[in-house]
């Protein structure tokens, strides 16, 4: 079930499956890079105006699932009108774009494709995107494609998250907590 909390506005209910902070990992085969399993972490807030803002973090996993170096950071505006879903995002690699897309008849998904980006000069060929959000059986997944102007459209990355609750959402009145916090549990 997807809560709708205080505050959200209407235009943005369609985007209220995303709010939150999601876990997981996921296969990235980045261009020029091996292919390697990646942890990754996203997060939706919004704070009354008429965006949500979008940031995420991904870092290379070893063959026990410890972290070995950051892979991609991206920070971002996500804005609904009508059906129509657009973007405005900027990664840590040098590059910012412009997305538009669509949300799904009757269920939270959404499409995405570049409509406009720029890159500044040290960062890595790049020339567009799709990616596909979808939220399933209390997850979000996702899959991105990227085309360079040497390479065409392929994926890239994909993740299967999962929500990550925070404890305090369980009790709205802390008070009702015994001193000791144990009995509680029990």
């Amino acid at each position: 079930m997807i809560e709708i909390p205080s505050g959200l506005r209407p235009e943005l209910v369609p985007l209220a499956f995303l709010l939150g902070t999601w876990q997981g990992a996921g296969v990235a085969d980045l261009p020029g890079e091996p292919q390697c399993h990646f942890g990754q972490e996203m997060t939706f807030t919004h704070d009354g105006r008429d965006f949500l803002e979008y940031a995420s973090h991904t870092w290379e996993l070893d063959d026990e699932g410890r972290k070995v170096r950051p892979l991609e950071s991206e920070h971002g505006y996500w804005r609904v009108s009508e059906r129509t879903v657009e973007v405005v995002m900027v990664r840590d690699r040098g590059v910012v774009e412009v997305w538009y897309g669509e949300l799904a008849e009757g269920k939270p998904q959404i499409d995405l494709a570049t409509d406009t980006m720029a890159r500044i000069g040290g960062s890595p060929e790049y020339s567009g995107g799709k990616r596909l959000y979808g939220y399933v059986k209390g997850e979000l997944l996702w899959v991105g494609e990227m085309a360079t102007p040497s390479q065409p459209l392929r994926p890239y990355m994909s993740a299967q998250l999962k929500k990550v609750v925070d404890p305090r959402e369980w009790v709205k009145d802390l008070t009702d907590l015994p001193d000791d916090g144990v009995a509680f549990f029990k």
